[in-house]
């Protein structure tokens, strides 16, 4: 999730990170680390965003996909390095396929999370 300077708040489309801020709820496996690689990804950048067919979310957040200007999708390179899951919600599916590849990826390769140890799996 980014904050804008308008005061909005976007959901990333198709993801999902490690709790960090969840009322009574435990910071989540490898949640810190999440949160600071989407800082350093997005922070003071200049971005751009496209959602699918929801606009916003049921707690008023802007649901989309984000670019930086390179064109790099940083909802895919989360999953791709092992910092969010891929979880679609239907009707906002577009990109699913990407970001399921992106975390067989990331599991097959042990990035993030998914690394030997690095969070305890039932």
């Amino acid at each position: 999730m980014i904050a804008l300077a308008s005061g909005e708040t976007v959901r990333y489309i198709g993801i999902d990170t490690p709790e960090t801020v969840k009322p009574n709820a435990p910071i989540e496996c490898f949640g810190k680390e999440a949160s600071e690689k989407n800082r350093a990804l997005v922070s003071g950048k200049k971005i751009r965003m496209q959602k699918d067919i929801s606009d916003t979310d049921r707690y008023g957040r802007l649901l989309r996909y984000v670019y930086l200007e390179d064109g790099t999708l940083v909802n895919e390179v989360l999953v791709r390095e092992g910092y969010a899951f891929a979880s679609s919600f239907p009707p906002d599916i577009a990109m699913q396929e990407v970001f399921r590849e992106a975390e067989r990826s990331a599991k097959q390769n042990k990035r993030g999370l998914w690394a030997d140890g690095a969070c305890a799996r039932k």
